[in-house]
């Protein structure tokens, strides 16, 4: 099945326990599978096996404290 490259730009990230806040609630959206979070780059990417909403993905940004733009 094919999957769906997702990237984000995160803000407000400055360690790696912003990284693995953004990385569980990310993780929580049916079908997001290999995330990637840099809070150096101030980046989110993933994979889906299926399409995923970018407001469910800012809400989930949002949940973990930080604020996201689509790249």
């Amino acid at each position: 099945m094919a999957q769906n490259r997702y990237e984000y730009q995160v803000t407000g990230m400055t360690c790696g326990h912003c990284e693995m806040s953004v990385r569980e609630e990310v993780g929580e959206i049916p079908g997001v599978d290999q995330i990637e979070v840099s809070h150096e780059t101030g980046t989110l990417a993933f994979t889906a096996a299926q399409p995923v909403q970018d407001d469910v993905v800012l809400a989930a940004v949002q949940e973990a404290g930080y604020a996201a733009t689509r790249a």
